[in-house]
């Protein structure tokens, strides 16, 4: 697929945003996709992707088909987002994922950078726990990324593990070729692979290695203004017994001690006597003589 025009990533932030704040108000999905289509831009081709997204919608129940469907429209990792957004067994929230294509939309239409689009994307996968396999497949796939980023992200994929991922983004930086060129005193040094990241980049990982790769995220973010994740929401702790059933039993342990006061001798009814309030200024009651 093509790299779409400024304008469609605006509309597409516009919409991600808009059917995220429509679903939390409890709109159906169908009646939603309808009333965005009125909304967007009519210049561009997201009323038709939308028109196309309600009808699959109404037919699945899942818009990530009809996405994966729209594949000269909606990016891989943007389909693969949504899928997961819709897996039934999934803990990724609608909402969060929402918000990750809404972002990702809004830094495209600003003049998104490969370096800055492929660490938005991998701290997708990384914080949300979405599958670096799939993921990663996904992410080669966009059309930002030419031929050296798709055969460096695919390799990536499969090394994973075996170093620490601030190294795999330090050792193909222009920070990197500079250190080599001082340190070797060879200032005609030239790297055996392409440079992928700049020199900041290559001095933030370089920071970073050893530690866990989120701080390099939020370093990067801090410092050159790369798109932030958004993280998921705290889970609720919810009550262990219904608070109506937690009353009910409550009532059943009281019966139950007063049957056992009951049956062994010893209930005493008169704390259920109604006890009249007493005051300071009441005068005592005259004693019987």
């Amino acid at each position: 697929m093509p790299v779409l025009d400024r304008e469609e990533y605006i509309e597409q932030a516009y919409f991600f945003r808009t059917y995220r704040e429509r679903l939390e108000e409890g709109l159906p999905s169908q009646d939603v996709l309808g009333t965005i289509q009125e909304e967007v831009l009519a210049t561009t081709r997201l009323p038709m992707a939308l028109d196309f997204l309600r009808g699959e919608i109404l037919l699945t129940g899942r818009i990530s088909d009809g996405m994966e469907r729209l594949g000269h429209y909606f990016t891989p990792f943007q389909t693969f987002v949504m899928a997961q957004a819709e897996e039934e067994r999934s803990r990724f929230d609608q909402r969060v994922g929402l918000i990750v294509l809404e972002r990702e939309a809004r830094y495209r239409a600003e003049g998104a950078e490969p370096a800055g689009l492929f660490i938005f994307q991998f701290e997708c996968l990384a914080r949300n726990r979405l599958g670096y396999d799939r993921g990663m497949q996904a992410m080669a796939a966009d059309p930002l990324y030419d031929e050296t980023w798709r055969d460096w992200i695919l390799k990536t994929r499969l090394r994973l593990g075996t170093k620490d991922f601030a190294d795999f983004i330090y050792y193909r930086s222009q920070h990197f070729v500079d250190e080599r060129r001082r340190t070797s005193g060879r200032p005609e040094y030239q790297p055996s692979t392409p440079v992928l990241f700049g020199a900041q980049e290559g001095r933030i990982a370089n920071a970073n290695r050893g530690k866990d790769p989120l701080y390099m995220f939020a370093a990067l973010q801090r410092q050159l203004g790369y798109p932030e994740v958004p993280r998921p929401a705290p889970k609720e702790e919810a009550p262990i017994i219904h608070p109506v059933l937690e009353e009910r039993l409550k009532r059943l342990e009281k019966r139950l001690a007063i049957l056992e006061q009951e049956t062994s001798g010893q209930f005493d009814i008169s704390q259920f006597y109604a006890t009249p309030p007493k005051f300071a200024d009441e005068p005592e009651p005259p004693q019987n003589s």
